[in-house]
């Protein structure tokens, strides 16, 4: 009886042991689910989350394209972004739980409102033509700033996304250890408990042993057999596991190589597969020296692979910046990449992972940035104006630059702290509480691309003309007006001798002794004036923008002064207007006598002088025919 009763509480016991690890197995198989569904989640939020910065930094390539060429094609990507950035951060919110991450989530709204709206104003000055504005607005930094503020956020998002997700990794690997640890206990126990009974059996009588170990020895084998479709279930999930791994491995966006403890290869994923050039059936245990060759891209000389240093000390180790792949076939990335060790449970490297992705666009951007960046600091050390900043609030000078410093007489810490009324006294009577309504220009003005005019003081008490043109910005919550400053005191002087410059010619264009017709760089008449109005006939809305002058010529002279043309200066001329100005488009004034016919078709014989008119980079504009009536002097 004692002895019953001792093989009854094994079989208890080892009844227990197995419906523990039943349960075990299956809180395991639960616990590989959820791991794996958070690793999907995580790669979706993540690429989500790039998704949203890449159509930002789209939207303001754009945006500078547009600024620099004026070309509306350059907008597509900035109008496109507007619809696209609401629907990944739709989705981002939807995806994610966490508090830290969805706080960060929650500021990237407004900052993309104001990026969005920085690059509006910009878009609107460029419009407008006023290109002046558009510098001061890329050179304030608020659109970098922006920028960087979007890409902080999104990073400490994806921070908090891959920390969550590392953490869940690290659990899910304890939880699995454990399971094999029980399922080993569980068997040792039931061998133990199988000895037990036949050691208890041994010592009952044979004929009612015989009869209890045919039923213990079944019970034991229901027992392993429980056992063994635990441990078939726990292999099928470990299976499982391994499969969505390999899915995720196939989906994501990196490429990823593994390598056995010696260096040579074991997986290529589909993307380390395009960017190499090798396929996995290829390059299986070949050394990854020769499937992973990288240079570096400014001296073109081969870079150590982090392989060899991750598997010598056991530790992650990352490429320098400008390291180019160079695929089998030729083709080259520019790359970033990491590589990691791989350990067993007794924490020895079994082998090393190399993850990498195609930076090419990505530096490509980058450089394009540099290089803007370089473009608007060569704008900045070639602008003569003044630029000032200051608090809105109080108009206390916060900064000024050289040509400030020039153009007052103070030097720049001299300058900061004081009010800008003492430049602009005119402030200390009109300034109107940190607004703009002061500073800015009338509607006209700005029309014409200019800022409103006020009277600066320099440093030894005298007074010259500006020109000031303000914009507003906040800088961590503080308000500031930026000002461009310029001295017109030529632009004055220039004003006054063109008021008599424009009488003088005004008295020209409009004298009926002699006609002054004036053309496009096509011969296309653009200027008639009285004179030749009276001389010809015909009215000036009859012939602006409609003939040139060989159509009121005698046709014939002007064939026969082409030909002449053609002959004295051995250049083949077309017969037409081209006759009459040829020698003026080289530089050479021109004096001749033709025939004119007028509206009525007389004719009569004029003297014309040819002119050519050129702009500021002596590149032709125009032609200025200026005639008289020869008929008295012929008769």
């Amino acid at each position: 009886m004692k002895v019953n009763s001792k093989i009854l509480a094994s079989f208890a016991i080892a009844t227990v042991l197995v419906g523990a690890a039943l349960a075990v197995s299956v809180w395991a198989f639960r616990q590989i689910e959820s791991a794996a569904a958070a690793r999907q989640q995580t790669a979706n939020i993540t690429a989500e989350a790039e998704d949203l910065l890449t159509v930002m930094i789209d939207a303001e390539t754009s945006q500078r394209g547009f600024s620099i060429t004026g070309d509306e094609l350059f907008l597509e990507p900035y109008v496109t972004a507007h619809g696209i950035v609401d629907r990944h951060l739709n989705e981002l919110r939807r995806s994610t739980g966490n508090d830290a991450a969805q706080r960060h989530l929650a500021a990237l709204p407004p900052l993309i409102n104001l990026k969005f709206t920085e690059m509006a104003e910009v878009i609107a000055l460029r419009r407008s033509g006023d290109l002046a504005g558009v510098v001061a607005r890329i050179s304030g930094g608020r659109g970098k700033q922006l920028m960087d503020s979007i890409r902080s956020e999104v990073r400490a998002f994806l921070h908090i996304k891959e920390a969550a997700l590392e953490k869940t990794e690290t659990a899910f690997a304890d939880k699995m250890r454990q399971l094999l640890e029980i399922i080993g206990v569980a068997s040792l126990a039931a061998l133990a408990l199988a000895l037990a009974f036949a050691y208890l059996l041994n010592r009952e009588a044979a004929h009612r042993v015989k009869d209890q170990v045919l039923r213990e020895t079944q019970q034991l084998l229901d027992v392993q057999k429980a056992t063994n479709e635990q441990l078939r279930v726990a292999n099928i999930a470990v299976q499982f596991s391994e499969a969505k791994l390999a899915v995720t491995l196939h989906s994501i966006g990196d490429a990823v190589i593994a390598t056995d403890q010696t260096g040579r290869v074991t997986f290529l994923n589909p993307v380390a597969e395009q960017l190499t050039g090798w396929l996995q059936a290829d390059a299986n245990q070949r050394p990854i020296e020769d499937i992973f060759q990288i240079i570096n891209q400014e001296t073109r000389k081969p870079v150590v692979i982090p392989v060899t240093e991750t598997l010598a000390h056991g530790v992650v180790q990352g490429l320098a910046n400008h390291t180019v792949l160079v695929a089998r076939d030729g083709r080259e990335f520019a790359i970033a990449d990491s590589c990691a060790p791989i350990r067993n449970d007794a924490g020895l490297v079994t082998g090393a992972v190399l993850v990498f992705r195609d930076v090419t666009k990505e530096y490509a951007a980058n450089q394009a940035g540099r290089d803007g960046a370089a473009l608007i600091q060569a704008i900045l050390n070639t602008i003569t104006d003044g630029i000032i900043t200051l608090h809105a609030s109080g108009g206390i000078i916060e900064r000024a630059n050289s040509a400030a410093e020039q153009m007052f007489g103070y030097e720049a810490v001299g300058l900061i702290g004081q009010n800008f009324s003492l430049l602009i006294p005119e402030l200390d009577r009109d300034q109107r509480g940190g607004s703009l309504e002061y500073y800015n220009a009338s509607d006209a003005a700005r029309a014409a691309g200019l800022g409103r005019e006020v009277l600066g003081r320099r440093r030894d008490g005298t007074s010259f003309p500006l020109e000031i043109s303000v914009s507003e910005t906040r800088v961590g919550g503080t308000r500031y007006f930026t000002g461009i400053l310029r001295n017109i005191t030529a632009r004055k002087h220039a004003e006054q001798l063109l008021l008599k410059a424009g009488a003088l010619q005004s008295a020209i264009f409009n004298s009926a002794n002699f006609s002054s017709i004036a053309t496009d760089a096509k011969g296309v008449i653009q200027i008639f004036n009285v004179g030749a109005a009276r001389m010809l006939g015909y009215t000036a809305a009859e012939v602006v923008n409609q003939i040139t002058p060989a159509d009121i010529s005698d046709p014939q002279e002007v064939v026969a002064r082409a030909k002449a043309l053609s002959a004295e200066l051995e250049t083949p001329i077309l017969p037409g207007f081209e006759a009459l100005v040829f020698k003026a488009s080289r530089g050479i004034e021109d004096i001749y006598e033709l025939t004119y016919i007028r509206k009525n078709g007389s004719r009569f014989p004029a003297i014309v002088s040819v002119t050519a008119l050129r702009d500021a980079q002596s590149a032709i504009i125009g032609y200025l025919l200026i005639g008289t009536d020869n008929t008295a002097r012929k008769e």
